[in-house]
């Protein structure tokens, strides 16, 4: 079943969702490994590996998006209290925005810095910005704040997730997970 049901995600929004979560988890540690690793030929190319699949993340939110708008989703839970509901609604729109903003930020970031880039070392991107070094600062602080968020919702999302599974035992991870639907 491609398309969402009431009951279930579609095999496109399962696709997209677990293909950005595993980008999204090695972008974390190709970020971190990247800042911490010392100036050498391996540091600029665990960069590029991470400005590269950062675009993939954008390229991937945009057909995520436009399918999360066009299809229905998913029912939570009867017993689920309002304040519930409304925080899962919050933070699915945060998630949303913070993997759009993220890779928007690191291209300013890399744009303000004069440093050229070429996705996957083949393809030239544009700068976004003319090279300005407060531009830069801001950026870089900016990309930063939004990875310590992204941190944070992301553990929230996990959490509840797995509070839902284990601890309330209804439908809302299994609706998610790859060749699993429920039917009324």
């Amino acid at each position: 079943m491609l398309r969402n049901t009431v009951d279930s995600w579609g095999t496109l929004a399962k696709l997209l969702h677990w293909l950005i979560a595993l980008l999204v988890f090695g972008q974390l540690a190709l970020g971190w490994a990247a800042v911490l690793w010392r100036l050498s030929p391996l540091k600029l190319d665990l960069f590029v590996l991470h400005k590269s699949f950062g675009l993939v993340v954008l390229v991937l939110m945009l057909p995520r998006l436009l399918w999360r708008l066009l299809n229905p989703t998913p029912v939570l839970p009867a017993a689920m209290p309002r304040w519930q509901r409304q925080a899962a609604r919050a933070s699915h729109g945060l998630l949303y925005l913070l993997l759009l903003l993220l890779p928007l930020s690191g291209w300013v970031l890399s744009s303000a810095a004069d440093i050229p880039f070429r996705m996957f070392w083949l393809w030239p991107l544009p700068a976004l910005v003319a090279p300005d070094e407060a531009v830069e600062d801001a950026a870089a602080t900016l990309h930063l704040v939004l990875v310590v968020l992204l941190g944070l919702v992301l553990s929230a999302h996990v959490g509840a997730a797995l509070w839902h599974h284990y601890r309330l035992r209804d439908e809302v991870l299994v609706r998610m997970l790859p060749g699993r639907t429920r039917k009324r």
